[in-house]
């Protein structure tokens, strides 16, 4: 029988990124958890909000905890993330020691927390959000660090994971516009916002619906042939180099 999906649980979902995975999974009809700082402001019956500071280790564990003891979670989407620019004469070790956490720290504890359910399901979907950055961008050693360290831990879980069911797989965007984090770098007024345009080949920025479009393909049930991959999402940013 066709394996099928009963709760959904995302990080840093409230908008953004975070907002358009939710709203398309909701629209498909699945039971969204959303683990953020902040509240989803959408009245729907098939969501649920819960506040988490992921920086805060001990309450990631004890979230977790409830979370799976409350749901059967078939599949976990780790958005949560921030920059903390800095130059390298400047990089602070608190700073990537902050993303170390929230970005990897919080997505082994969640997924600890998740697996069994998934398991014993013989099924389940694991999608991290890196980012292009992973491949290097100025200002970005912390962030960087950490989002390219994600890719190799989703290689390592799809390795460990397949014989379960269990797909482990990651989603690089690019410059996505109308987020919060995009916009405290590039301001909506900003003359760069045309010229980043530009720079891209497919000459635009990228929008949070993109980025849900390809999450969704990885946790589609009838996707389980596909692990351990990254998806850029970036209008083909990727193929060389790109300045902020």
């Amino acid at each position: 029988m066709q394996p099928a999906h009963k709760t959904i649980v995302v990080t840093g979902g409230s908008t953004g990124i975070g907002a358009a995975i939710c709203q398309a999974f909701l629209d498909a009809g699945l039971e969204v958890v959303n683990l953020a700082r902040r509240p989803l402001a959408l009245d729907h019956a098939g969501l649920r909000n819960i506040e988490l500071d992921l920086s805060d280790r001990d309450a990631t564990a004890e979230i977790a905890r409830q979370v799976a003891a409350d749901h059967d979670v078939t599949s976990f989407v780790h958005n949560a993330g921030l920059i903390r620019p800095d130059l390298l004469p400047d990089v602070k070790l608190d700073d990537y020691d902050y993303l170390s956490q929230v970005h990897i720290g919080a997505a082994i504890t969640l997924s600890q927390a998740f697996l069994p359910a998934m398991q014993a399901s013989r099924f389940g979907r694991i999608i991290l959000i890196t980012s292009r950055a992973a491949l290097g961008l100025q200002t970005r050693t912390s962030y960087s660090a950490t989002k390219s360290g994600m890719m190799g831990m989703a290689r390592t879980w799809a390795l460990e994971l397949g014989e379960y069911g269990i797909t482990v797989n990651t989603v690089a965007p690019g410059p996505i516009s109308a987020t919060e984090m995009f916009h405290e770098v590039v301001p909506e007024d900003s003359p760069k916002l045309d010229s980043m345009a530009r720079s891209i080949p497919v000459r635009r920025l990228g929008v949070p619906a993109d980025v849900a479009r390809a999450v969704s393909f990885f946790n589609h049930p009838d996707n389980g042939f596909v692990t351990g991959q990254t998806l850029m999402v970036c209008g083909g940013a990727s193929l060389g180099s790109l300045s902020l």
